[in-house]
């Protein structure tokens, strides 16, 4: 047996440790929570669903010794489900409705599990993909988060030492991004086991790009998968191996979340859960399920929940009764006895009394679910799909019988129930997004503006069609422009860096930074160019952005005055063939 299996195994067995010798517990206290979120792992991606292509003893293990939810529900997307989770209420509700360029930020007036549990004495801390808004307060240090270390953007293009931020300012991740994101996670815990905590680590794996470390990589670059997508010839084995590749990677990881707990005497008192954002990311084994990431079809949309709190859930509890990522917030204050009503309507459910007792009374309910112009719904039963199909989910999980004209009332019943959900939710969502990307919040140090919420004019380009992790390029005269739709919360003075790469032969440039009535001017005078990077570490061919390795420059201090305006980029000299490319500014408030 390799090492890497071992270890995994080893670490699952902390699980089953001896009660004799459990150790003490702090009795009173409320418990401290771990939620843990992947990244377009579908609901097949773990062993404990009988997928025998990879290992997940770790995971496996959690619910085993604690609840499987065998129906549980999330968004066909990343953000959307996010913004659920955080709040218990539908997605359109908060205001977000797309995975970049601002859409995918949830509205301010909006309460996040982690204010309420930072309000009733949680330490709070948040490591990995935020994805629901950048500037402050949108940040995930305005929304609860006393403690962030990652990034805020749908998606990243470098998984080793990569560019990250902790708390606002830039820094250097160390070595592979899951690795780092848990060491993170587990210095937050031992610093606070003295104290309830709320420790979120949404990962950004398996969304590709598809990096993973080589110890884990070996096992399945030559493969042979003995579970396959239901249409095999749709499937790419290459990226499938990827994915579960850096599944193992996760469960690795969750195992050493589990032994940390264990070995700071606080695996007793602390609520383990784990699911994933949104349905697999590309056509792999997924029970037989209809739909992929972006589908509201079953495979789209159903998602992994395993939970453990050892000593309270009774071990190999299954739960069948449908749930959803609204039903997250309202069951955990529910499990931390904390009392919350908000001025805003709870659409989740406390599943509490569910994982208890299982086989409790149980009101059958629906769920909702929406992208790009699709809604579904499901009950208990039925699924009624974008197209007013209607499926029995108990004996059809393909998808593969439409049953609407045998059972008409049924269909029509839960197509008057979507277009009610319609009316009342989605038009929360308005036409046109008036928000501006907010800057200079007095309560916090870094604004930070990325190449993905700007605008490039003129030739200006990005350097790939997602703009999560891009940069512009191809700044070839004096009036093209880079621009930034902003609102300046309170006036001040604010030291600029910019983020650029400049070959030798465009050193020179100048260029103005503009707003309003005041200009910071700005040189290039010193050489930096890297070439792109990403495909050496690419298990599989990317869509996305490669990246570089961007240098600061300090442009000097500059005068933003309160209120809403255009922040624009300007060339008022080019040397060479091109200004340079830009990767993003961060503004620091003096």
């Amino acid at each position: 047996m390799s090492s890497l299996k071992t270890g995994c195994l080893l670490a699952a067995l902390y699980l089953f440790a001896c009660k004799a010798q459990a150790p003490e517990v702090v009795e009173n206290r409320m418990p401290n929570i771990v939620l843990i979120l992947s990244d377009d792992q579908g609901w097949g991606d773990l062993s404990i669903n009988g997928n025998e292509n990879l290992e997940t003893p770790a995971l496996d293990a959690i619910g085993h010794e604690g609840a499987v939810f065998e129906r549980f529900y999330v968004c066909p997307v990343c953000s959307p489900t996010r913004a659920e989770m955080l709040t218990g209420r539908y997605h359109p509700r908060g205001g977000v409705y797309s995975t970049s360029a601002g859409g995918e930020r949830l509205d301010l007036d909006e309460v996040t599990i982690a204010q309420i549990l930072q309000k009733n004495g949680y330490r709070t801390g948040a490591f990995g993909k935020w994805h629901n808004g950048m500037q402050y307060p949108y940040h995930p240090n305005g929304r609860g988060f006393e403690e962030f270390y990652g990034f805020c953007s749908g998606h990243w293009g470098n998984y080793f030492s990569p560019m990250l931020e902790h708390n606002g300012a830039i820094v250097k991740g160390d070595g592979f991004i899951v690795d780092d994101l848990t060491d993170r996670a587990l210095e937050f815990m031992e610093e606070n086991r003295d104290q309830p905590f709320f420790a979120y680590l949404p990962y950004n794996t398996p969304h590709s790009p598809m990096q993973v470390p080589e110890k884990f990589w070996k096992k399945f670059a030559n493969a042979e998968l003995a579970m396959k997508y239901s249409d095999p010839a749709r499937e790419d084995e290459l990226h499938t191996r990827a994915a579960l590749a850096m599944c193992e990677n996760i469960d690795w990881n969750v195992a050493r979340v589990i032994r940390k707990l264990e070995n700071l005497s606080l695996l007793e008192n602390t609520i383990v859960i784990y699911l994933s954002d949104n349905g697999p990311n590309g056509w792999r084994w997924n029970g037989g399920m209809k739909g992929r990431k972006g589908s509201t079809d079953e495979g789209g949309v159903r998602s992994p929940l395993i939970m453990m709190w050892k000593d309270k859930i009774k071990p190999g509890t299954k739960i069948s009764h449908i749930a959803s990522a609204i039903d997250l917030l309202p069951t955990l204050t529910g499990l931390a006895n904390i009392d919350y009503e908000g001025e805003k309507q709870i659409d989740g459910k406390d599943l509490s009394p569910l994982i208890f007792n299982p086989d409790t009374t149980w009101e059958d309910r629906l769920v909702f679910n929406h992208w790009n112009n699709r809604i579904s719904v499901r009950s208990q039963q039925f699924l009624l799909d974008h197209e007013n199909r209607l499926f029995d989910m108990s004996s059809d999980p393909g998808q593969k019988q439409d049953i609407s004209s045998s059972l008409p009332d049924v269909a029509n019943k839960l197509e008057l129930e979507k277009e009610v959900w319609e009316a009342l939710v989605l038009s929360e969502i308005p036409e046109k997004d008036l928000r501006p990307f907010l800057l200079g919040h007095p309560d916090f140090k870094y604004h930070q503006l990325p190449a993905r919420d700007g605008n490039g004019h003129g030739n200006i380009v990005r350097s790939n069609r997602f703009p999560n992790c891009t940069y512009f390029k191809n700044w070839t005269s004096i009036e093209d422009s880079i621009t930034w739709e902003v609102e300046v919360v309170e006036s001040g003075d604010f030291n600029v860096t910019l983020y650029y790469t400049c070959p030798e032969s465009d050193i020179g440039s100048t260029f103005d930074l503009i707003f309003k009535t005041d200009t910071l001017h700005g040189e290039i005078a010193e050489a930096h160019n890297p070439p792109e990077t990403g495909m050496e570490n690419d298990r599989h061919p990317r869509q996305e952005s490669y990246v570089k390795d961007f240098k600061p420059l300090d442009l000097g201090t500059m005068y933003l005055e309160k209120g809403p305006g255009m922040l624009t980029m300007k060339a008022t000299k080019i040397v060479g063939g091109q200004v340079m490319d830009v990767r993003l500014l961060m503004l620091e408030r003096i």
